[in-house]
């Protein structure tokens, strides 16, 4: 299936493996202003399928920076570098917490959090406050 339709039967399969959370951030929907979104990984206009191991659950703020952007460029290399893809990785094997902000253990990592753009100020105060009261990750 390539069409941009998500059934509620896949809608409900990609909030409940997702726990509630987006996949790049880990912001559970709880704490989001507004309804997390299904992102196509690898968006329909590239290729990428309406499949439940293309689909992952997305806050607003990691949907929009990510667009239908699968890869980037990393600024000290020059060289294309593939965004993470929660259904191929794992998380905490690219990334990882540091006073509130989401770091990149890997080039993959930096560049996602990067062009995710995890550390925005608001978003790094609003997963310190969460931390603070055990809500987040």
């Amino acid at each position: 299936m390539t069409s941009n339709s998500i059934s509620t039967e896949l809608r409900k399969l990609v909030v409940n493996r997702a726990l509630g959370r987006c996949e790049y951030c880990l912001i559970h929907q709880d704490y989001s202003i507004y309804t997390h979104e299904v992102d196509h990984i690898i968006a329909v206009k590239h290729g990428g399928e309406t499949a439940a191991e293309n689909l992952a659950l997305s806050c607003l703020s990691c949907n929009r920076h990510k667009g239908s952007d699968f890869a980037t460029i990393d600024a000290a290399t020059g060289e294309i570098v593939p965004l993470f893809n929660p259904r191929r990785q794992i998380w905490d094997e690219h990334f990882y917490f540091e006073a509130g902000r989401i770091e990149g253990k890997t080039q993959m990592g930096k560049s996602t959090a990067k062009l995710l753009q995890f550390n925005i100020p608001n978003r790094v105060l609003q997963r310190q406050v969460l931390m603070s009261q055990q809500q987040y990750p």
